[in-house]
């Protein structure tokens, strides 16, 4: 990526960005949390993390307690100031993913227990240990919940955190930030643990990418800041865009697939890059699964017509195979009512999505759309169904749905995607965690970490002691 092309992407996001009220900074925030400049606010985090690592891991696990304790105690406020903020998703749908976050973020316990290996030469200990200072791209779309998992995953695992938020969501960021770093310091904790810039910018941003006090990046965010971020010559954790699809065969459990699907792809309206973004149904299962769709009243059937029209005006530049495509910000994370608005049509309060029957080439199909609106194609059989969400998915191996009680169908899938997610019979959202295992807001599939988790900031050391304390 040459000069002129970082030039562009600044002018793009200050652009995106240039409509919005400006936000006063919340004045205790000033000073050990939020700097003027982002080479004073990393080197804070570099003196902060120097004293976390020197407090031992009982004091790591109280800091992380009070973490979720905040959290959880904001969570509401949080969820509202973010959608309030941003315009995108729903507020109620924000607090389940502060909570979730809060509560189900793996802390000190993910680094542990540490690896010993004994025998007539002596014993080998390996240990995880941080990388000292990181830093962390956090999106618009998700930002509270984001900041609130990466914080303790970073915390825990012993290293200090500098944000860079996207400056669309800066005044929800920087509240989180605020929140989580007093209850640190209630407990005893380093100053300034979490910190950032006033003023954040993709320009700002670039500051950590090129800081050798940075140790690693943590990127969620757009295509264009994950490749920006991938050649600066550090080790990256890049969380980039997925375009899920759900598979569903003539097994299915009806009407449950389709209520699941409808409670995934409308859950913060449509927003999580997890979240079911297209169905492809094998044609046995065309007529139960229309009826199941057609008799939740959440959900709005569009015209082929009203699709393409949607079309029209919600992307600016239709995906295609081997083009991921692109979305009109202005329609992202939406209400379906404002949507169905967009094409003049009214639809009842109720409503979450709106979906509609179109054409496999559709670009609803082939574009990650991040909106509660939601493509329905049909397949002639299993075969041609996998096939095709591998091909619409653009090989992110991000996240796959499948319903289906049949178990090969279900692992020719597995195979077929390697997925960092692939959720069976449930909605796509029990796969950041609201089921069973750890959650997480990000997941690094470009770069291979998958779900992130405390162990994600740590590297391994190795320490040998020679022909002694084997005891056995």
């Amino acid at each position: 990526m040459d000069r002129a092309e970082i030039q562009r992407i600044v002018e793009e996001v200050i652009k995106a960005v240039s409509g919005s009220k400006s936000l006063t900074l919340p004045p205790e925030a000033k000073g050990d949390v939020l700097f003027d400049r982002m080479e004073d606010a990393i080197e804070q985090a570099v003196i902060s993390q120097k004293r976390l690592q020197a407090m031992g891991l009982d004091k790591r696990r109280e800091i992380i307690e009070a973490m979720r304790k905040a959290a959880r105690e904001n969570a509401e406020k949080l969820a509202k100031l973010a959608w309030e903020e941003t315009g995108m998703g729903r507020w109620e749908d924000k607090v389940q993913k502060n909570l979730l976050a809060a509560n189900k973020t793996p802390g000190v316990e993910d680094i542990q227990p540490v690896i010993a290996y004994t025998g007539d030469r002596g014993l080998t200990l390996v240990e995880r240990a941080p990388f000292g200072v990181i830093g962390a791209i956090t999106p618009s779309t998700n930002p509270t919940s984001t900041i609130i998992n990466n914080s303790i995953s970073i915390i825990a695992a012993g290293n200090s955190v500098v944000f860079a938020p996207h400056p669309a969501a800066k005044r929800c960021s920087q509240k989180t930030m605020l929140i989580l770093q007093r209850a640190i310091e209630q407990v005893g904790g380093p100053k300034s643990l979490i910190v950032s810039v006033k003023e954040p910018s993709l320009e700002e941003a670039g500051k950590l990418f090129e800081d050798k006090r940075v140790k690693l990046l943590l990127v969620t965010g757009g295509p264009a800041v994950v490749r920006r971020a991938m050649q600066c010559g550090k080790k990256v954790i890049a969380a980039g865009p997925g375009n899920p699809p759900v598979v569903v065969d003539e097994t299915a459990l009806f009407p449950k697939c389709a209520y699941d699907i409808i409670s995934g792809a409308s859950f913060d309206n449509g927003i999580l890059c997890t979240a079911e973004k297209e169905v492809i149904v094998v044609e046995k299962a065309k007529d139960k699964f229309l009826e199941a769709m057609r008799s939740d009243k959440r959900a709005y059937e569009l015209t082929s017509s009203q699709m393409d029209e949607l079309a029209k005006i919600n992307i600016k530049e239709p995906g295609r195979p081997g083009c991921e495509g692109v979305m009109n910000r202005t329609y992202i994370g939406k209400d379906a009512k404002v949507i169905a608005e967009s094409i003049g049509l009214k639809v009842p309060e109720e409503v979450r999505l709106l979906w509609g029957v179109v054409s496999k080439n559709h670009p609803y199909i082939w574009t990650e759309q991040l909106q509660p609106v939601l493509p329905v194609t049909f397949v002639k059989d299993i075969d041609e169904a996998i096939e095709f969400a591998v091909s619409v998915e653009h090989e992110n191996h991000h996240t796959f749905i499948m319903h289906s009680l049949n178990v090969e169908n279900l692992t020719r899938m597995a195979r077929a995607s390697q997925a960092s997610i692939f959720v069976k019979n449930g909605p796509s959202y029990m796969g950041l965690g609201m089921g069973e295992g750890y959650a997480t807001l990000s997941i690094a599939t470009p770069t291979g970490e998958g779900l992130t988790s405390a162990k994600t900031f740590t590297r391994p050391l190795r320490c040998v002691l020679v022909d002694y304390f084997r005891i056995a």
